[in-house]
């Protein structure tokens, strides 16, 4: 009988050892709404990937998605066909208001739109490696990075690097020359990058994502300051960084995709501690203070609809609860790609796959975070 018990527990704590963090834990859900019909289109006009959404101060919402397609002829014989990359405004209610930056250089493959304290519209394009600063009224303020140069022949061996974009949804980037690895790459030379974010300061971080495996910093003007990371699993390594975000003290919280971590960083980027309990996530979003809440969504990438749940979290990583499912109907998201938490219980969400925007309320219990 002692025997049978022993093995038993070692067979036990096996299966503990190889199981996701993740899948250990019993999480509380929390209660929400979705609001149907959030968006209002013009007839002619389709919304198409959802992969980024941002509200401004006066609460109007930026889609910035992958929709339909634009065919460039050179000669007689050469034709070359990609996504467009479009961003949207809407005012507080879902009506549409307008489209900026039509027909402009670097919309080619949208991964990101954020808006800074000061209700800029920042737009993060991974086909043409570039970001892009507007102003409130989608004037062009700034510009990071730029569209590769032509690729040199003979080409250089390229670098392996993860799946492409279109595992993420319909289509693809155009392919990118090959790049070093993370740190030591020239400042703004981005090789797919996914997301920005600002510190009190203004200085800018960049998760430069799918090539470089690195985060950059650069000043409020655009200066660069420095860069950290490259490819590989210990801490300060990273594989696909998906999503970034910095809250009130300057700390650098990056989604660490397919390695199923958060790493969190001090403004210097030095390695202070992971968060491996939240599955794999996609993309995340950090609440305006005085209490400042971290959410978190876990796709289980390259199993998109085994899971989909949002977590909410406090900044030390104690998860206050979870909800969502993977799904098409309300309430439920097809690869969540991107989230807005300017107000701590209201979440809009960019849906990849289901092509649409949710507004979420959550109704949490105090032990939840109802402030």
């Amino acid at each position: 009988m002692k025997r049978c018990l022993q093995v038993f527990l070692i067979g036990a704590a096996a299966v503990l050892f190889t199981m996701p963090l993740w899948a250990q834990l019993t999480v509380a859900e929390i209660p929400f709404d979705s609001a149907p019909n959030l968006l209002s289109m013009p007839d002619d006009i389709y919304l198409g990937e959802a992969v980024g959404v941002a509200t401004n101060s006066k609460g109007h919402i930026f889609v910035y998605t992958r929709t339909g397609h634009i065919s460039v002829t050179e000669g007689t014989s050469r034709a070359f066909e990609h996504n467009a990359a479009r961003l949207f405004e809407f005012d507080q209610l879902g009506k549409y208001v307008k489209e900026i930056g039509v027909g402009m250089y670097p919309f080619l493959f949208a991964h990101a739109v954020r808006v800074d304290k000061d209700d800029n519209i920042w737009i993060v394009d991974e086909g043409s490696m570039m970001i892009v600063k507007f102003d409130p009224n989608g004037k062009h303020l700034m510009n990071l990075g730029r569209k590769p140069e032509a690729i040199p022949v003979p080409q250089a061996p390229a670098a392996p690097a993860p799946a492409a974009p279109g595992a993420e949804g319909r289509g693809g980037a155009p392919a990118a020359p090959a790049a070093p690895q993370g740190v030591g790459v020239p400042g703004d030379n981005f090789n797919r990058p996914t997301d920005v974010g600002w510190d009190a300061a203004g200085n800018i971080f960049i998760s430069d994502g799918y090539g470089n495996s690195r985060v950059a910093k650069f000043d409020k003007n655009g200066k660069f300051i420095k860069s950290w990371g490259q490819r590989g699993t210990e801490p300060g390594q990273f594989n696909t960084l998906h999503s970034l975000q910095v809250d009130a003290q300057g700390m650098v919280y990056v989604a660490d995709r397919t390695n199923n971590r958060i790493q969190v960083f001090d403004n210097d980027g030095n390695f202070k501690t992971q968060y491996r309990n939240v599955g794999s996530p996609w993309t995340l979003c950090i609440t305006p203070g005085p209490h400042q809440y971290l959410y978190t969504s876990n796709s289980n990438y390259p199993n998109d609809f085994e899971n989909g749940e949002i977590y909410k979290m406090e900044l030390d990583g104690k998860i206050l609860g979870k909800f969502g499912k993977a799904g098409k109907q309300l309430k439920e998201h097809g690869s969540l790609h991107a989230m807005d938490c300017r107000l701590p219980n209201t979440l809009y969400t960019g849906d990849l796959t289901n092509w649409r925007v949710q507004k979420l309320t959550l109704h949490p219990t105090p032990a939840q975070g109802t402030n």
